[in-house]
């Protein structure tokens, strides 16, 4: 197969407007997860990482969603040696709920249903940035980021593109916030993934682009090697009880990137701290021969960022196999998963990292599962 690089990456969250605040932000122990009151959102308060509303611009002819994604891409663009006008570059969007949020504030119409379709939002930047290829979206629950990924690697091996923009964004609203809390998976507090004592999810927003190319332009070359999904086909909501689906994706992540279990120095996991989630995941880890691997979670730094997650965790991800560390996981005291794995609970220093595994899990029990090699 083709190599793919990773030519250009951006995170903008409420933690920073680039990669590089944001991992300086990671490494320092900080987090975005704040207790928030917000009543347009919800009548009492709640843990969620939120940017604060003085950050977007109400006039615009583009909702908060659209300018998340508009700030991601503008930066991931610059100096990335890739021009969206291009007929070989496409775009890839990805999103769990989109302009969701326009239901809470306006009255159904022909309109408004034709502008909170994600394909609405994906032609809009599309043409933003003079995109000349009918941009892709993908919105597959939590692991549409991942998927973007994958999707976008496949296309260049195929020689259908030679350069791929991946862009995922979510922002947390009434509808949102009040679904995870019909499912009863909303934390208190601040969340601790695979801890005895977890109890649920922060929400977070933000946005996060990656740019795939056929063509390296990096002294330190950052490669997608290997990308899968599986489906636990076993519920709508709640994850496999074995967690073999997931172990499925990841295997066959494995073997397309041509790596054993034994060749992945860390596994950045979905680690929602829902009770259901991570002990899926650490079975499936355990299936996978990777139980004695260090994995972290960083949903406690930046909650659960939903379409963006995959995303975000990706390029932190690959900034740590830059700097050769591997962030711990805020919030975690005592392993609380019935297969034991090993949480990272400092940051630890390296004197090379090659490869890393990123797991993902969803509602209607979609996995995903990428892998990020260093050369």
């Amino acid at each position: 197969m083709a190599a793919v690089y990773v030519v250009s990456d951006n995170i903008f969250s409420p933690l920073g407007k680039t990669t590089a605040e944001n991992f300086n932000q990671l490494k320092a122990g900080i987090s975005g997860v704040k207790e928030q009151s917000n009543p347009q959102i919800v009548d009492r308060s709640f843990y969620a990482s939120l940017f604060p509303e003085t950050s977007f611009n109400n006039e615009s002819r583009y909702t908060k969603f659209e300018q998340l994604l508009i700030a991601s891409i503008e930066d991931a663009l610059k100096n990335s040696g890739v021009d969206p006008r291009d007929k070989k570059t496409v775009l890839i969007l990805s999103s769990t709920k989109g302009n969701i949020g326009l239901l809470e504030t306006n009255n159904y119409s022909a309109y408004l249903k034709k502008r909170v379709a994600l394909n609405t939002s994906a032609e809009l930047i599309a043409g933003h940035f003079g995109f000349v290829n009918l941009p892709i979206v993908i919105s597959n629950a939590c692991i549409s980021g991942i998927m973007g990924i994958t999707t976008g690697m496949r296309l260049i091996q195929a020689g259908k593109y030679e350069n791929a923009v991946i862009a995922g964004a979510d922002v947390i609203t009434k509808f949102i916030l009040s679904g995870f809390q019909s499912f009863q998976a909303i934390s208190s507090t601040l969340c601790k993934p695979f801890d005895i004592d977890r109890d649920g999810i922060n929400l977070g927003e933000g946005a996060a682009t990656v740019i795939l190319s056929a063509k390296s332009n990096h002294n330190i070359d950052i490669q997608v090697k290997g990308g899968a999904v599986s489906n636990d086909a076993n519920h709508i909501s709640a994850p496999s009880r074995t967690g073999a689906e997931l172990a499925h994706a990841i295997e066959s992540t494995l073997k397309q990137a041509s790596l054993s279990a034994a060749n992945i120095d860390f596994v950045s996991a979905h680690g929602t701290a829902t009770i259901y989630n991570d002990e899926m995941e650490a079975k499936a880890i355990n299936l996978s021969n990777l139980q004695n691997v260090p994995v972290n979670s960083l949903k406690g730094y930046y909650g659960h960022t939903l379409g963006a997650a995959g995303l975000i965790e990706s390029i932190i991800s690959i900034q740590s196999l830059k700097e050769n560390i591997i962030l711990p996981t805020l919030g975690f005291s005592e392993i609380g998963v019935s297969a034991p794995i090993n949480i990272a609970t400092q940051l630890l220093s390296s004197k090379k990292l090659n490869n890393c595994l990123k797991t993902a899990s969803g509602f209607g029990g979609c996995n995903g599962a990428v892998v990020f090699s260093k050369f």
